[in-house]
């Protein structure tokens, strides 16, 4: 039986040509939708877009940086952020390579976007790894204020986000692209930037990192938050040698060089950028002061007319403080002070003074120094402001409260937690000893060192330029230095030790006024030079009575001090308050032949484009001529050869252990020419000792905040004991330097000198000073009786 033939119906043929349209429609209609999507995103519709001129300057908070006369960093302004910029050329080679691959190993063959990484990332739904370029993290940086938690909204800023990134290539260069990423990432702990973070986890510039440095920062670009590496060193460490083995599977190091720098530790040197931290402290905070006024002062305006921000605005301010030697002294004062307080603090035991820090007063007086010292404190201001009255702030004052204070500890500057009353914190407080020091070059009136105190964090009072106090027979030179130019004395001649008394109403004395000498001798003659040596009050008191104190008034002001000064006859031992500032100034006129140059602290100010907007102009005055300047020095120089500075001579100390105990460093056996003045005020107040070499010149003072906190006696209390090891240990240091180049040669001699200065026939050994005192000015007494 024939088979009947089955034919399929046009009905029942299957029409695919629909679902192929209706593809295409759907895939161009995407493709057209994604092109929409970033003309929209492009056009700014969905969501604000950097213009031109912004991705030429992105909106970065800049640092203001202060850079020494050597090039070094002393520190920054900041509010924020701690930016400081650098270009492609300063980053090393294997930190680029480690951010190339763990970042981004395609970065050099992209436009900004990476295809194969996105297509990856989509089909893979992110397991596969991120997409994220390096200029997509950049623009997301730069131009992304608060990623969304809301998945739309975040889609659309990624979108934003490769569009900018795209836009950056056309702007910048690879290079350009990579420095900018650097410098703009936050790594934690003030370390906005390569730069700063460099600084502080390692202690150096970006420049200098090494291998495993490199990787760890570049490990931290995961999520600084949680890869802090004083927080978590552990996870930062995994995160550091993921960047090692990422960097040895694309061949940029060995499998030997991997496994070895995984093993071992980060190698952290912590060094905390802050404003109460680092180098040069009480400096930069004066020069905080002057960038205010600065920026204040309508002739400094950028050119739109508005002000320049301190915080932000990336000026570079270079200064004319070396960062070496502000290291030296900084250092020196970090040996002296904390064995001299260490021998302060003997003292003052309750067994020994049961007023300690105070001496010679009673409870009633003490009382009310601590009242008034409450009053002028920020504790009161702050309480003030709160609405609380005195009685309550008062009370506050006797509640124990936890705080955190300064101390020595093992001879190195320390903190320790404790629970104490303010009150008997104000005390204790008051019971330390500070310094103050500055240096400077006389023949440029450049300042190379500014030291304020011994601890910014808990002194902030500067004692440089702040602080004013009784100079004591650091004055003298000054009488000295007029009686030659009105009498033209000799260092050569001799004048009588004898007592004197300064006659009523001479000189505006109310009363008759009589000088006692220090050492109680009053036999034989002196000549000038051992009377400045040993400091005999009654010689210098019988030049005042030749010259009149008018004209060392008028000296004084010449040589730059600022404040008024009586001009009574009790001025010749030194009773005006004179700041370091102003007296390292004035003795610098001495060393540079009678001409006096304003101190120096700033050369120039650029902006972050290097334009250059404030240059300083020095400023000079002749205050006295060429001889009468060598003369003083020349007298200056027997203090140092044969008086109460002698002992940074040769073996001086050897005899006297009790000072290579305690005090510091002798002996500092210098022999070069040295011209100086040791200074110390009433009851061993305050000790000062000025020191000068022809190219340099150093201040130094010591002393508490109270004048009735001081040691006992001049063993200790005098200037060459408190002040005078601060400047020979940094002066010992400064010579080791060879690169600082600080002289050790003579003064220079004018020519036709017409004042004789050789006493070589004179009896040296008429000094009369005490042997304990060593020569040294122990205390001034301006009595009228």
């Amino acid at each position: 039986m024939a088979k009947k033939k089955t034919t399929k119906s046009k009905s029942d043929t299957v029409d695919f040509s629909k679902y192929i349209r209706w593809f295409w429609m759907l895939f161009a209609g995407g493709i057209f939708a994604f092109i929409l999507l970033f003309l929209l995103a492009s056009w700014g519709l969905l969501g604000e877009m950097p213009d031109h001129t912004r991705l030429e300057n992105p909106e970065t908070n800049l640092a203001t940086e202060i850079i020494s006369s050597d090039g070094e960093t002393l520190g920054k302004f900041y509010f924020n952020d701690n930016r400081t910029p650098v270009g492609y050329e300063d980053l090393p080679k294997n930190l680029v390579d480690a951010l190339i691959a763990t970042e981004d190993i395609r970065f050099y063959e992209h436009s900004g976007i990476d295809g194969r990484g996105t297509l990856r990332a989509i089909f893979k739904f992110g397991s596969g790894g991120g997409a994220s370029t390096i200029s997509q993290q950049l623009a997301k940086q730069l131009f992304t204020d608060q990623v969304s938690k809301n998945k739309i909204e975040r889609a659309l800023q990624k979108v934003r986000e490769w569009i900018i990134a795209i836009r950056l290539e056309r702007q910048y260069t690879k290079e350009e692209i990579i420095a900018q990423y650097f410098n703009i990432y936050d790594f934690g702990n003030n370390g906005d930037g390569i730069r700063s973070a460099s600084r502080i986890y390692f202690g150096k510039e970006p420049k200098d990192l090494d291998l495993k440095e490199s990787a760890m920062l570049v490990g931290m670009f995961k999520n600084s938050a949680l890869y802090n590496p004083r927080r978590n060193p552990v996870g930062v460490k995994n995160r550091r040698n993921v960047v090692l083995a990422q960097m040895h599977k694309y061949e940029y190091i060995s499998e030997e060089v991997k496994d070895s720098l995984q093993a071992t530790e980060l190698d952290l040197n912590y060094t905390p950028e802050s404003h109460k931290e680092g180098i040069a402290t009480y400096f930069r905070e004066y020069l905080r002061g002057f960038m205010k006024e600065w920026a204040n002062d309508k002739k400094n305006r950028k050119p739109d007319g508005s002000k320049y921000d301190l915080y932000s605005d990336g000026l570079k301010v270079f200064v004319t403080i070396d960062s070496r030697m502000q290291q030296y002294a900084e250092d020196a004062i970090a040996q002296h002070m904390p064995k001299l307080q260490a021998e302060f603090d003997h003292q003052n035991t309750p067994d020994r003074n049961k007023t300690a820090p105070f001496l010679e007063l009673d409870q009633s007086e003490i009382n009310k120094l601590m009242k008034d010292a409450m009053r002028r404190g920020e504790r009161w201001r702050i309480l003030k402001n709160q609405g609380k009255s005195d009685k309550e702030i008062e009370a506050s004052f006797h509640e124990p409260i936890e705080m955190t204070v300064f101390k020595w500890i093992d001879g190195k500057a320390g903190e320790v937690d404790t629970v104490m009353k303010p009150i008997d914190s104000m005390r204790y407080y008051k019971s330390f000893l500070k310094p103050g020091m500055m240096s400077m070059d006389p023949t440029t009136g450049h300042v190379k060192a500014w030291v304020g105190g011994m601890n910014y964090k808990h002194f902030q009072y500067d004692m440089v330029k702040q602080g004013k106090r009784q100079v004591g027979s650091t004055f003298k030179p000054f009488v000295y230095a007029t009686a030659i130019d009105q009498l033209q004395v000799s260092p050569c001649d001799s004048f009588p030790r004898t007592p004197i008394t300064i006659e009523a109403n001479k000189y505006g004395n109310p009363l008759p006024w009589t000088v006692k000498n220090s050492d109680g001798n009053y036999s034989g003659k002196q000549t000038l030079k051992d009377a400045l040596a040993s400091s005999t009050n009654t010689v210098t008191a019988r030049l005042m009575n030749e010259i009149g104190p008018q004209p060392v008034v008028e000296m004084a002001k010449k040589l730059g001090v600022e404040q008024d000064i009586a001009p009574v006859p009790a001025i010749a031992l030194g009773t005006p308050d004179i700041s370091v500032y102003e007296m390292v100034a004035a003795y610098s006129t001495f060393a540079n032949k009678g001409v006096y140059n304003t101190p120096v602290l700033i050369t120039r100010i650029e902006d972050k484009n290097g334009t250059v907007l404030y240059q300083v102009a020095p400023e000079s005055k002749d205050v006295l001529s060429e001889e009468v300047a060598y003369v003083t020095v020349n007298l200056m120089e027997g203090v140092t050869n044969a008086g109460s500075g002698r002992r940074l001579r040769h073996n001086w100390a050897t005899n006297v252990p009790v000072y290579k105990e305690i005090i510091t460093g002798y002996p500092y056996e210098f022999d070069n020419p040295i011209a100086g003045k040791t200074g110390t005020t009433q009851n061993q107040s305050d000790g000062w000792f000025m020191g000068m070499v022809p190219n340099l010149v150093t201040g130094v003072w010591v002393g508490a905040e109270d004048r009735a906190a001081h040691f006992k006696s001049i063993t200790y209390g005098q200037g060459a004991s408190m002040a005078l090891p601060i400047w020979g240990l940094y002066m010992k240091a400064c010579y080791e330097d060879e690169t600082l180049d600080v002289s050790k040669d003579n003064f220079e001699k004018p020519s036709g000198l017409s004042i004789n200065v050789d006493c070589s026939v004179h009896d040296e050994g008429d000094l009369g000073a005490d042997s304990n005192t060593e020569g040294d000015d122990v205390e001034i007494d301006v009595d009228f009786e």
